[in-house]
Formats: structure tokens, sequence, C-alpha cells
């Protein structure tokens, strides 16, 4: 079965572009509930956007991942339920309430464990498949032989993102102070204002600017560089990973979608003949004439190197 091709889109419109520049799924959600997405689709429009993907041939899943407080949990059964009436192929998730709140007021709605960086062992995995998890999705951090070692391990789905950037800390308050002093050495924030953004720059590293950004979620610092595995496809898919998430955050539209091209021209020719199958370097070439020059493209972790 051909591996899925997956994005993120906080727009209908949005979600439309990127399913037409390939993506099979797309993950969608508002910050009631779901974190780190490009934008909001909130419950209302729900039905909507999940009645469009299906008409354009595509997967809709649901974040409802982010760090839940009890003042939030009452409105967590309603949300769910539709969720589940909207006829979203999946929820992701990581918080354990989620998954409580589903077998009471949404049983039977598939689940997708998503617990970010300590996704990293294939028995926690295994646990949540005992509970309903269909779907593991894999930290970032994780290379290669983990991955393939991961996926033979486990009776369920793996995901592992593909490209774009990682989130490497997140608190629930805007704590740009105290990541710096999290940190235990020199660093400070430099803003560019609303074209540019903010970033933080670490003294042992001046030329490399970590993303930050506030929402209502609380504080969210990203990585340096980007994550891109094109190169890497035959690997990946030979591992049997199920699904390959390329990360739109704090990218254009005309990014991603040449991005998804990309992978979507890599993925089909792999499928289609493994041992015919030869890497297009044009692919990888238009990425790099949209990346932003002072981030890296790198292979993150794969082959044990590391991106931040």
């Amino acid at each position: 079965m051909k591996p899925e091709l997956m994005t993120a889109a906080g727009s209908i419109a949005q979600m439309e572009r990127y399913v037409a520049a390939g993506a099979d799924a797309v993950l969608i959600g508002e910050p009631r509930y779901g974190a780190r997405l490009p934008g909001a689709i909130p419950e209302d429009q729900l039905k909507e956007a999940v009645s469009r993907a299906h008409e354009l041939g595509a997967k809709a899943y649901v974040a409802v991942n982010k760090l839940l407080r009890n003042h939030e949990l009452s409105g967590l059964p309603g949300y769910l339920r539709a969720v589940r009436e909207a006829g979203a192929d999946a929820i992701v998730f990581g918080d354990p309430a989620v998954l409580l709140n589903v077998k009471e007021a949404a049983p039977g709605l598939p689940l997708h464990w998503n617990a970010e960086m300590t996704g990293t062992n294939s028995a926690a995995a295994s646990y949540w498949a005992r509970k309903g998890a269909t779907r593991a999705v894999l930290a970032r951090e994780l290379n290669e032989e983990e991955i393939a070692s991961f996926k033979a391990s486990v009776q369920m789905e793996v995901q592992v993102q593909v490209h774009g950037m990682t989130n490497i800390y997140h608190s629930q308050r805007n704590l740009l102070q105290s990541y710096m002093e999290h940190l235990g050495r020199e660093a400070r924030l430099l803003d560019l204002g609303p074209a540019e953004g903010l970033f933080l720059v670490e003294s042992e590293r001046p030329d490399e600017r970590l993303p930050v950004y506030e929402d209502e979620n609380g504080t969210h610092v990203m990585s340096a560089d980007d994550i891109c595995l094109l190169e890497a496809i035959p690997e990946l898919l030979s591992a049997g990973v199920d699904s390959l998430y390329v990360e739109p955050l704090l990218k254009s539209d005309a990014y991603n979608e040449t991005a998804l091209q990309g992978y979507r021209k890599a993925v089909d020719a792999w499928s289609a003949d493994p041992s015919a199958y030869e890497f297009d370097e044009g692919a990888l070439e238009a990425i790099r004439a949209l990346q932003d020059p002072r981030r890296e493209l790198s292979f993150g972790f794969l082959y044990k190197e590391q991106v931040y």
C-alpha cells in the first residue's frame, strides 16, 4: 500500500491548495484543542472542511494535541462529538484525557497517538495501541535504524516528519525569558518586526536563529534548521513508514506546495517500481529556490546528526 503524504492546513482554501499539490491527508483544527496549527478551522466549519477534503480524495484529521487544563475539559466531549459527526478520519492526541473522553463521548473515532518528543519507543506505542490508537507519530529525534526497529515492533501505522521545522520547546505560559534562563547560558532575543518575526540567538551559535512565536497556547521555540528527507524516501518507505508529514508552519503556501509536489513525485515513483527509482535532483532544487538562505536544509537525526 502506498504511504500517505500529509500536511496541516489552516483554512479550507489552504487545504484545497495542499491537496492539489499532492497531500493525501490534512491535519486541521483550532487553538482551543490543537497546538501549532497554521490557522484555525473552528468547530462550526469542521463538517464543511472534512466533506471538502473527502470530495478531493483526501483524509482529514483533527488535532486535539494540546496540553489540556481542567477548565478546558468540560467542552471536550462536545468537541469530540462534533469531530465524529463531521466524519473526520481520526484525531491526533497525546493527552490521556482525550482518550478517556473519546471512549465516552465519541466511541469509534480513530486515534493517532502523538506524544511529540517522547514518542521514542515501541513499548509505549504498543500500550496506546491496546487502548485503541491505530497510528503512532514518531519523535523527530529517532534515526533511521530506530525508525525501522520501531515499525517492525508495533502492530500499528507509524508517521514520520520528513520536512520543515520542529518544535524544540513549549510552555503554556509566555516564557521567552524563562527559556533563556533554562538554557543556562547567554542568549538574546532578536525582534525583526512583523515582517520577519522574533528569534532566539544563542551565544555559542550566533549565526543560527531559532524562530519563536507566542499564541493562546503559550510560547513555542522552533528549530533553526529545516528537516528535508526527500533524498531518504527509499530508506523510509523500505522501513515501512505509513505516513510522511510535511510541516507547513511559518512557510508560505508556495513553499509548502513546492515541497509537497516534490515528495509526491518521489513517493509515487518509488512505489511504482522501487528497483528503478532514481532521485530527482530537480525536485530538491525547486525547494532550495524558495528556502530561506538563513535556514539550512538537513537530514535532522536520520543519520544520527542533530538539527538543533
